[in-house]
């Protein structure tokens, strides 16, 4: 046999297969596609073994065939293919289908702590109620060394883990409506209350000069966390022409998406509070560090979240295990 016609004959429907197996998905039509080249394959290095000894395309062909085998039989990708899919595709799109929530989360907890803030810093009945007069001096000390007053490593850890303990809380409990309200209501009225005493006192910038430096993306994240939560409990109420079990599903996935992408996110606004909020450094400079953070989150989620959402993806952490759904009419 003329070995060198027959690799001729066959380049070209080899190179398809090639192709056909680096594919994640493949339509129906392809899916055959693959099947048939594959045993068209196996079969061309039964023959080229028997005919041939160069060890380069016996290699090749072996090499190609194993690859398609894990292709038509479902071998799993790579972890860390899972791993890199994760970040650049399911956890942006899960946090972009909640923008809505996420923007109602923080439009409501701005007016409340900007609401409660005034109230405290004009009425001084008011925040009598909370600290005498002399208190008020003694907060903004406490105030500013609670950044300070544990080592930066240790302080940045317990942080991290208490935003991520409140973070689960919003998500975990999302299908209630109501606990999601409750933790952002109870840390806007604690933010305003704070800023709203230190007013009275003149610190305002001392306020926002150590509230926003890790505060631009630990409370963005926390309405993140809340958002999604809420969608989550709408989903049951109002599930469109799903099921309720296929909505609950499909969100309760994506809440879980959105749970272990946070859990980084935290630990980025921990080392902040952590490290640059207690530092020395200039506030013009604390805030930039924060406001870049907070900066390259957005348009994290804003480029590939809404990529991945008009190319059909839901965040939903299991989609390629979820369950059919079933066709409807209307």
């Amino acid at each position: 046999m003329d070995v060198d016609a027959y690799v001729v004959a066959r380049t070209a429907e080899w190179a398809r297969l090639e192709e056909l197996a680096a594919r994640r998905r493949l339509s129906g039509p392809e899916s055959d596609e693959l099947v048939r080249l594959y045993q068209r394959a196996a079969t061309s290095l039964s023959v080229v073994q028997s005919a041939s000894p160069d060890p380069a395309l016996v290699g090749r062909l072996s090499s190609l065939v194993a690859r398609a085998r894990s292709a038509v039989t479902g071998a799993h990708t790579p972890a860390w293919r899972d791993l890199a899919r994760f970040f650049a595709v399911v956890f942006p799109t899960a946090v972009w289908r909640a923008r809505w929530w996420v923007a109602g989360a923080a439009g409501a907890s701005a007016a409340v702590a900007v609401a409660a803030g005034a109230w405290v810093a004009a009425d001084p009945t008011v925040a009598a109620t909370i600290t005498p007069p002399e208190g008020v001096r003694q907060f903004r000390r406490e105030f500013v060394d609670y950044y300070s007053e544990h080592p930066h490593g240790a302080f940045a850890f317990s942080v991290w883990t208490n935003n991520a303990w409140v973070a689960a809380q919003c998500l975990l409990t999302g299908i209630s409506l109501l606990f999601p309200l409750w933790v952002l209501l109870q840390n806007a009225l604690n933010v305003g209350v704070s800023g709203g005493l230190l007013a009275r006192e003149g610190g305002l910038g001392t306020f926002f000069s150590y509230i926003l430096p890790h505060g631009m993306l630990e409370l963005t994240s926390i309405f993140v966390a809340a958002g999604a939560g809420l969608r989550l409990g709408w989903a049951w109420v109002a599930p469109g022409r799903r099921t309720r079990a296929t909505a609950l599903g499909v969100e309760g996935r994506a809440m879980a998406a959105v749970a272990l992408g946070l859990v980084p996110v935290f630990a980025v606004a921990g080392t902040i509070e952590g490290f640059v909020t207690p530092s020395g450094l200039w506030s013009p400079v604390k805030l930039a560090i924060g406001a870049l953070a907070l900066g390259g989150f957005l348009a994290y989620v804003g480029v590939l979240g809404s990529r991945g959402a008009r190319a059909g993806e839901t965040g939903d952490l299991l989609a390629d295990e979820g369950a059919a759904e079933l066709p409807w009419a209307g």
